[in-house]
C-alpha cells in the first residue's frame, strides 16, 4: 500500500540540486511523515566560453559538492544517503584510463545549432527519429550533440571508453561506479520508450554502442558509497549514493503536492515544463505534429510534456540592464503591471531567443519583424514576457486537455517561478484554470524523497505525494477569464503565424 510509514525516528538525506545557473546543497529531515529541509550551500553555476564553445566546469561542482557534504559532516547527524539531480542532455566522455576528457559541453553550445538539421538531412527525418523516441525534437537533444562532436572529429568522442550524463558523472565521482539513471537518460534522444532502452539503431547512428553507457538503473536504485578518498575529504562515513530521478523536471514531478490523479504540472524555472503523468508513452503523428516529449519519471511512469523557454527570458534581460534599471523580481512586476497588456507579444520558443548575444535585441527584432510595438521600457519588455509566457502555457495546456485520458481540474506550478503570484495569476487567467503555486523546491524534495523509498521510510510514490502535501501548502489562484485573454490569444497565435 503507497502509504508513509510514519516512523519516529529523524531522518537525514542529503540532495545536490544543480539547476542551469546555479546549484545548492541541501538537507532533508524526515520524521512524522513531514518533510523539512535546509540549504547548507548555494554556488552559481556558470557557462564558460573558450575556443569558440561553451562548457561547464564539472570539477567546480564536484568541488562544490565536496563543500556541501563537508558541512553536512559538520552538523554531527547521521545522513542516510546522497542523491543528485541536474538538468538534462549534458554528458562528459571517460577514457579508457577512467579520466575525464575534457569537460562538459553545454546545450546552448553553438555546434548544436546545425547539427540538428544535417542529421535529418543525412542520417534519418525528424519524423522517423521522433517515432522511434517520442522525445520532443530540440536542437540541444544529446543525439544531435553526438552527431556534431562525430562530424567534426572531437578528441572526447573518439576517445570515450564511457559516457555519462551529468548526475551519473558526478556520482561516479563520489562513488568510482558508473550508471546510467533512467529519467536523465530519458532526455537524450536515444531511449526506447517502450523499452526503456537505448535504442541500438539510433547509438549506431552517431557512432556509439551501448557498451559506452553504464548499467541503466531506475530511481531509488543504490549506486554505490563514498569512497575512502572523499570520506577523508568530507568526515563522512560509507554513505550510500542512491540513483533520485537524476534528470531535475523528474524529481520535480514526482514531489508535485498533488492529491488526485486530474492534474497538469508546469515545472517553472530557466525552463516551463508542462504536461502530465502517464503509464505509458504516447506517440503519434498528433504528439510528433506538437512536438511532445514522453521522458522517464518515478515508478516507471511517463512524463509527457512539452519544453517551454521560460525565465531564461527574463533573466537574461536582467543581465544586460545595469544598475540604472530598477530590476528586482517585484520591481519588474509592478512596472509590467503598469504597462498596456497585450501590446507586444513573442512565441517564447522561437530560436532567435535560445542564446542570443543580446535577449533585449532579440525581443525587439521579434516585434519589429511581426508588425508589433517594439518594447522600450523595463516595463513593456517585462509585460511583453509575462503575456508571452502566459499565452504560450495556454496552447500548451489546451493540447495537454485535448490529449490527458483524464480530466485536467488543476495545474501545478513548480519551481522557482512558483513565486511569482502575478504569472501565476494571468496563466490561472489564461487556461482558464485553478493554479497551485509551490513548493518552489519541488526538485529538492522529489530527490530527497526517493532517497527515502530507497531507504524504506516512504512506500512508492503516493507515499511520498502524502509527505510531500503534510509538509507544504501551496497558493491558490483562481481563474478570471476574460473577453481580452481570448483576444489576445488570437492575436498570439496570428503573431506566430506571420512570423
Amino acid at each position: 500500500m503507497d502509504e508513509c510509514n510514519l516512523t519516529t525516528e529523524t531522518k537525514y538525506f542529503f540532495a545536490v540540486d544543480l539547476g542551469a545557473t546555479s546549484g545548492r546543497t541541501i538537507l532533508g529531515k524526515l520524521k512524522d511523515g513531514k518533510l523539512e529541509t535546509e540549504e547548507l550551500t548555494r554556488f552559481p553555476n556558470v557557462i564558460t566560453q573558450i575556443g569558440g564553445h561553451f562548457y561547464w566546469n564539472v570539477l567546480s561542482l564536484y568541488g562544490e559538492i565536496i563543500r556541501g557534504l563537508k558541512a553536512a559532516a559538520q552538523l554531527n547527524v547521521k545522513i542516510e544517503s546522497i542523491g543528485i539531480d541536474t538538468w538534462g542532455v549534458d554528458f562528459l566522455c571517460v577514457g579508457k584510463d577512467d579520466e575525464m576528457i575534457h569537460s562538459v559541453r553545454s546545450y546552448r553550445d553553438p555546434c548544436t545549432f546545425a547539427a540538428m538539421d544535417d542529421y535529418f538531412q543525412t542520417v534519418m527525418s525528424k519524423k522517423d527519429l521522433y517515432m522511434k523516441t517520442g522525445i520532443q525534437v530540440m536542437n540541444f537533444n544529446s543525439i544531435f550533440q553526438l552527431h556534431a562532436m562525430r562530424k567534426e572529429g572531437n578528441v572526447a568522442f573518439e576517445n570515450a571508453e564511457t559516457i555519462l550524463f551529468l548526475p551519473d558523472a558526478l556520482s561516479w565521482m563520489l562513488t568510482g561506479e558508473k550508471i546510467c539513471e533512467y529519467t536523465i537518460a530519458s532526455t537524450a534522444g536515444l531511449l526506447n520508450p517502450n523499452a526503456r532502452d537505448f535504442d541500438e539503431d539510433l547509438l549506431a547512428s552517431v557512432g556509439v554502442k551501448r557498451s559506452q553507457f553504464g548499467k541503466m538503473v531506475m530511481p531509488g536504485e543504490k549506486i554505490g558509497v563514498l569512497t575512502e578518498e572523499i570520506q577523508k575529504l568530507t568526515g563522512l562515513g560509507e554513505v550510500p549514493v542512491i540513483a533520485v530521478a537524476g534528470h531535475d523536471t523528474g524529481s520535480a514531478v514526482a514531489a508535485v503536492p498533488a492529491t488526485s490523479e486530474n492534474f497538469a504540472y508546469l515545472s517553472s524555472g530557466t525552463w516551463s515544463l508542462m504536461g502530465v503523468e502517464l503509464p505509458e508513452p504516447v506517440v503519434s503523428e498528433e504528439t510528433y505534429a506538437m512536438n511532445f516529449t514522453n521522458e522517464g519519471g518515478v515508478n516507471g511512469s511517463i512524463r509527457f510534456l512539452k519544453n517551454i523557454c521560460g525565465m531564461w527570458l527574463l533573466e537574461s534581460c536582467r543581465r544586460e540592464w545595469d544598475d540604472t534599471v530598477q530590476k528586482g523580481h517585484q520591481e519588474l512586476i509592478a512596472a509590467a503591471k503598469a504597462e498596456e497588456p497585450f501590446r507586444s507579444i513573442i512565441y517564447p520558443d522561437d530560436e532567435m531567443f535560445a542564446n542570443p548575444a543580446s535577449m533585449l535585441v532579440a525581443i525587439k527584432e521579434y516585434c519589429e519583424k511581426t508588425g508589433q510595438p517594439v518594447p522600450e521600457t523595463t516595463g513593456q519588455i517585462a509585460r511583453c514576457i509575462f503575456d508571452s509566457l502566459a499565452l504560450r502555457y495556454k496552447e500548451v495546456f489546451e493540447y495537454l486537455r485535448k490529449m490527458s485520458p483524464v480530466s485536467l481540474d488543476t495545474l501545478h506550478i513548480i519551481g522557482g517561478g512558483s513565486l511569482n503570484q502575478y504569472l501565476n495569476q494571468i496563466t490561472a487567467d489564461a487556461c482558464g484554470v485553478e493554479v497551485l503555486a509551490g513548493p518552489q523546491e519541488c526538485t529538492a524534495l522529489g530527490n530527497i524523497m526517493v532517497q527515502a523509498i530507497a531507504s524504506g521510510d516512504v512506500d512508492g510514490l503516493l507515499g511520498m505525494r502524502k509527505v510531500i502535501s503534510n509538509s507544504v501548502t501551496p497558493k491558490a489562484f483562481h481563474p478570471q477569464p476574460s473577453e481580452a485573454w481570448e483576444k489576445a490569444y488570437e492575436k498570439y497565435k496570428e503573431v506566430i503565424s506571420n512570423k
